[in-house]
C-alpha cells in the first residue's frame, strides 16, 4: 500500500509517496511537494497528488490538513462537497 507522508529535509519537509513498508526517511516512489512549517508555505505537485489519490493512497493525517487546506478533494471529487 501507499502513502503519502512527510519526510524530513532540513527546515523543509517533503511530502511523497512512499511504500507503507519502508522506513520514514527510506526510498520514496516519488516526491509530490514541499512544506514548510516556519513559513507555512506548500508546493504541491497536484497532478501527481491526483494521480495516487485515485490508485488508492492514503495521505496521512497531517498530509491530509494540509492537502484540505490547499482543496486539493475538490478537484479530486467535483461532485461532493464534502470529503473526509
Amino acid at each position: 500500500m501507499v502513502k503519502l507522508r512527510l519526510k524530513r529535509c532540513g527546515r523543509k519537509q517533503r511530502i511523497v509517496a512512499i511504500d507503507v513498508r519502508s522506513r520514514r526517511e527510506g526510498r520514496d516512489l516519488r516526491k509530490v511537494g514541499f512544506y514548510d512549517p516556519i513559513k507555512n508555505q506548500t508546493y504541491l505537485n497536484v497532478p501527481a497528488i491526483l494521480y495516487f489519490l485515485e490508485k488508492g493512497a492514503q495521505p496521512t493525517g497531517t498530509v491530509q490538513d494540509i492537502l484540505k487546506k490547499a482543496e486539493v478533494f475538490k478537484e479530486l471529487c467535483p461532485n461532493k462537497t464534502k470529503f473526509n
